[in-house]
């Protein structure tokens, strides 16, 4: 019985191994939960969000017990403090159920015992040597700001062969993704981070040698007007040979040229998830191509500053597998430029969605309050029944953005909302171009009390004032009202886009 019992928590556990603060409290509970919860804990020690590894002395005092008969030497010498009682042998053997490395965060952590670069540095080698020996397979790492060169290690051959996600910079210098390339070769997720504006020929090579490269992440943190060299096409023409295994792209680009990869984008044909943070005008010829290419198994697309009728074919060609579509209504290049032209591409946008998409889950969306395009959203949402989640923004691109305006779209987009909107649909966040009076508000709340409770989010002040408030607290005692929000603009946009 105690084994199954174990066996039990483990499976919990397992559920719970990204939420530190829910797993943290159970090694109190008695012997049996530590020794379930501490090797899941220690899989990954440095990925914790919230904690404060800067404090972390029991971190810095496990790792010293492992090192103190390599370093008792040297920290004598050095005139280095350490914690005392570092001859009592520890509860576990920690480092055996570690399956990462981050090289920032357990840098910091032996900061706690010096300050000295020197030190810090000699401590840092002799940690890496013991992991790569005592980490019985390695899947994660974390190698930016990386100083030492881990793959000249014992048993490092062994340990970066199963590597299995790898997070980099361009910073790093290319000789050191040449020793990696000899023995990473079956990276799943890599993440580079852009800091120079120079080409990394190494992280190319890195990418080419990959034989099941699944997830590509590049994001630019460095911004230079005057490049001397692409620093991104030896990196995509590579990239471009994985497009048999890659089904999750994602972009974050400053200052890339589009043309790159409006040629290359078409070629991946087996994406699940393609999130595009940058501006590429597509033009005719290209846009043609987007036309003619299927994404058989799209799952979520995300492209911000782009135009409606670019995301529309996207949808169109995506094979009907579409679960979330996400992009930030405010940047819409169609938005400012024409009337005409954005009413279209909106009202194709709408329609293209319940066309293409039965299974959507998350949408975010933009039209004007005019009564086809009302209509249309309407059948939207009666078709697309499995929707959880809308961001919905009105743009009236005509100056009439009066109060009693927004009112009288509020009214509409109630009366819609609580007509026909999905029996799954649990998060609305209200964008701009509507207000609800309290009237209104309270009727649609009234309504919605057969169905499942909401959390609502919104960029209106208005909802702050106290009626508002104390009407909202009224649902929200009631259970219509999970919770609701006040959020910025930008927030609203990123709350579910981060979670990608």
């Amino acid at each position: 019985m105690s084994e199954l019992n174990k066996d039990i928590l483990y499976l919990i556990f397992e559920e719970l191994q990204e939420d530190s603060k829910s797993l943290f409290p159970c090694l109190m509970i008695n012997r049996l939960w530590c020794e379930t919860v501490i090797p899941i804990l220690w899989r990954n020690p440095w990925c914790y969000k919230g904690i404060n590894y800067s404090n972390k002395i029991s971190l810095f005092i496990i790792i010293s017990c492992y090192l103190f008969d390599d370093i008792k030497e040297f920290v004598t010498n050095q005139k280095i403090q350490l914690p005392s009682g570092l001859n009592q042998s520890l509860l576990f053997d920690y480092f055996s159920y570690c399956r990462s490395i981050n090289i920032d965060t357990i840098n910091i952590i032996i900061s706690i015992g010096t300050s000295l670069a020197y030190n810090q540095f000699f401590i840092q080698q002799k940690f890496y040597n013991l992991l790569m020996k005592k980490c019985p397979e390695l899947k994660y790492f974390d190698m930016r700001t990386i100083k030492h060169q881990i793959f000249y290690f014992p048993e490092a051959k062994v340990r970066l062969e199963s590597l299995c996600e790898l997070e980099c910079d361009t910073s790093i210098d290319s000789s050191y993704f040449y020793g990696l390339s000899q023995y990473c070769q079956y990276i799943q997720r890599l993440i580079i981070v852009n800091m120079s504006p120079k080409p990394n020929h190494g992280i190319a090579k890195l990418i080419e040698v990959q034989k099941n490269l699944k997830h590509f992440e590049w994001k630019d943190d460095h911004y230079d007007d005057f490049l001397t060299e692409d620093p991104y096409e030896k990196i995509f023409l590579a990239l471009e040979k994985k497009a048999d295994s890659l089904n999750r792209l994602k972009i974050y680009f400053q200052y890339m040229n589009g043309t790159l990869l409006q040629e290359i984008l078409p070629k991946f044909y087996k994406l699940k998830i393609l999130v595009i943070d940058d501006f590429l005008f597509f033009t005719e010829e290209q846009l043609e191509q987007l036309r003619i290419m299927v994404y058989h198994e799209l799952e979520v697309v995300n492209i911000n500053f782009n135009q409606l009728n670019v995301i529309s074919n996207i949808i169109e060609n995506s094979g009907r597998y579409l679960k979330k579509i996400l992009l930030r209504p405010y940047e819409i290049v169609d938005l400012g430029f024409d009337d005409f032209d954005f009413n279209e591409n909106s009202l194709n946008f709408i329609c293209k969605v319940y066309e293409n998409c039965p299974s959507i889950e998350h949408l975010s969306i933009v039209f004007p309050p005019l009564k086809r395009h009302f209509t249309e959203f309407e059948k939207l949402l009666k078709i697309c029944q499995n929707l959880k989640s809308l961001l919905i923004v009105l743009s009236n691109t005509v100056d009439n953005e009066t109060h009693e305006n927004f009112l009288k779209n509020g009214e509409e987009l109630l009366k819609v909302l609580i007509n026909s909107g999905p029996i799954n649909l649990k998060e609305i966040r209200f964008g701009n171009g509507f207000r609800f009076s309290l009237g209104n508000w309270e009727e649609f709340l009234e309504k919605w009390r057969i169905r499942r409770a909401l959390s609502i989010f919104t960029v209106d002040r208005i909802y702050m004032r106290e009626d508002y408030t104390k009407l909202i607290n009224k649902y929200k005692g009631d259970g219509v009202i999970r919770s609701f929000e006040y959020l910025r603009h930008v927030d609203l946009d990123n709350y579910c886009i981060n979670d990608l």
